[in-house]
């Protein structure tokens, strides 16, 4: 039976009135965001126009996280054309933006209908919520090139029936170890297939009891609140055959979620397994932590190694790192979140034919090449994939290729990124043990329902 609510305790004009506040206060952030943006834009990549440096070729905007590699292909791209097309790097970061900022912050920008941005680089699962600002691809994409696409890749692209993106490069979520800090143990060949194959969350909590091992961390992962937390949430839920979105619909006060969710908390709260401070890390803080403690292992992605070996001091931990597929529930299934970015042209801007020809030069080989072997970025050619060559010049490529049959996505659909918005926040309270996890998850599918602003 539901209780009765006296009138006396509706006070609609308070409610009225936060819902506004809440509202102006997302447009003040936002208009910051979108300033931050233009300045970026304008101040730290206009130098050759304000010089009249090579005045006759087209200039289009490229906006992504610009790297080492992107930088030499970029480079390799204007040598190649120069006096004809320029690619001008629009610089974001991901140790000073986040993937949040950097959704709203383009997101913002396109509503502003500007044609300053040509070709942006979005998140596999944002791909639906940008469709509505980018040109479709299938007439500019050819039926060869598209067919050398992994499926893994190419299949993020497609939304309403439709080629919106095209992938720049790949990404699966992995585990690292150290191999020795391990190797003391007498049975270590055991311990090592169990981890080649993906350890159960299971025996890998007993492998921390065996250890007992106070003066380092054991697992390392990325709990902050923010796209990183979902994904190993996801790869939780998935291992049990489970989803928590279907469309728009979130189903996540499940069983299968609270399993997840609470072994999580209890990593962090529980088994001592992960540290607290686990609770504020994004993926850079995690990284850096690892190695500034010694830890045995760490769930990151594959261009985790070639951030940080070449770094000083950072080469003995990085030689004696393995990759492993991440852990899974005893009686589910391995399963490894997808990630990765794809490449949009924006339908607002006026280089539409210039900014094809860099999205191809970006697809060549060549260029997938320089991803990998400089950013350790997992390239989207097939032809890589069954390149005999390659793999014998790279054989920690056989990793990859063995285990992306066990990659899983993050359900596409245009309100996905609210939905990780919202859950996200409650999971972190839930690891910071500011919430259960009964009621963080059902307070996540309230909020969610209830279509209110959620200020972070």
């Amino acid at each position: 039976m539901h209780s009765r609510k006296k009138c006396t305790k509706y006070k609609p004009h308070k409610t009225i009135n936060k819902v506004k506040f809440e509202k102006f206060f997302y447009v003040i952030i936002s208009t910051i965001l979108i300033t931050a943006f233009v300045l970026v834009s304008y101040i730290t990549f206009p130098l050759n126009i304000q010089r009249g440096e090579n005045s006759t070729a087209k200039r289009i905007y490229y906006v992504d996280h610009i790297s080492n590699a992107h930088r030499i292909i970029i480079k390799k791209f204007n040598e190649k054309y120069k006096g004809q097309i320029e690619v001008e790097p629009i610089n974001l970061p991901f140790d000073k933006f986040s993937t949040n900022e950097r959704k709203e912050l383009l997101a913002r920008f396109l509503r502003s209908k500007s044609d300053r941005i040509d070709i942006l680089a979005v998140d596999q699962i944002w791909v639906p919520r940008f469709a509505r600002w980018g040109i479709p691809l299938d007439k500019y994409v050819d039926k060869e090139q598209r067919s050398n696409l992994i499926n893994y890749a190419k299949l993020s692209c497609i939304y309403d029936g439709q080629l919106i993106a095209v992938p720049v490069y790949l990404d699966m979520a992995l585990m690292y170890y150290r191999k020795d800090l391990l190797k003391v143990l007498p049975d270590y060949p055991r311990i090592k297939q169990k981890l080649d194959n993906s350890i159960t969350w299971e025996d890998f909590i007993a492998l921390h009891k065996r250890l007992n091992d106070k003066t380092r961390p054991f697992f390392i992962f990325q709990g902050n609140d923010f796209e990183g937390l979902m994904c190993i949430f996801v790869e939780m839920l998935a291992s049990q055959n489970s989803l928590f979105a279907t469309g728009d619909s979130l189903h996540i006060n499940t069983p299968e979620a609270r399993k997840a969710l609470t072994l999580l908390v209890d990593m962090v709260n529980r088994y001592n397994i992960s540290p607290r401070e686990v609770t504020k890390f994004k993926e850079k803080q995690s990284y850096s932590y690892f190695i500034n403690n010694n830890g045995y292992f760490l769930r990151g992605w594959p261009s985790f190694l070639n951030d940080y070996k070449s770094a000083s001091g950072n080469s003995y931990i990085c030689n004696n790192l393995e990759k492993a597929p991440v852990p899974h529930f005893e009686g589910g299934r391995p399963a490894a979140v997808y990630g990765g970015w794809n490449l949009v042209i924006s339908k607002y801007s006026t280089k539409v034919a210039e900014s094809v020809v860099f999205i191809n030069y970006l697809l060549s080989e060549e260029s997938q090449k320089t991803l990998y072997e400089e950013g350790g970025y997992l390239p989207i050619s097939r032809k890589l994939y069954d390149d005999s060559l390659f793999i014998t010049a790279h054989p920690e490529f056989m990793f990859y290729k063995t285990n992306l049959a066990n990659g899983i996505y993050r359900p596409f659909s245009e309100k996905y990124t609210v939905i990780s918005d919202v859950v996200s926040y409650y999971l972190n309270l839930a690891l910071k043990n500011k919430m259960t996890v009964a009621g963080a998850l059902q307070r996540a599918e309230e909020k969610y329902y209830s279509k209110s602003i959620l200020l972070k």
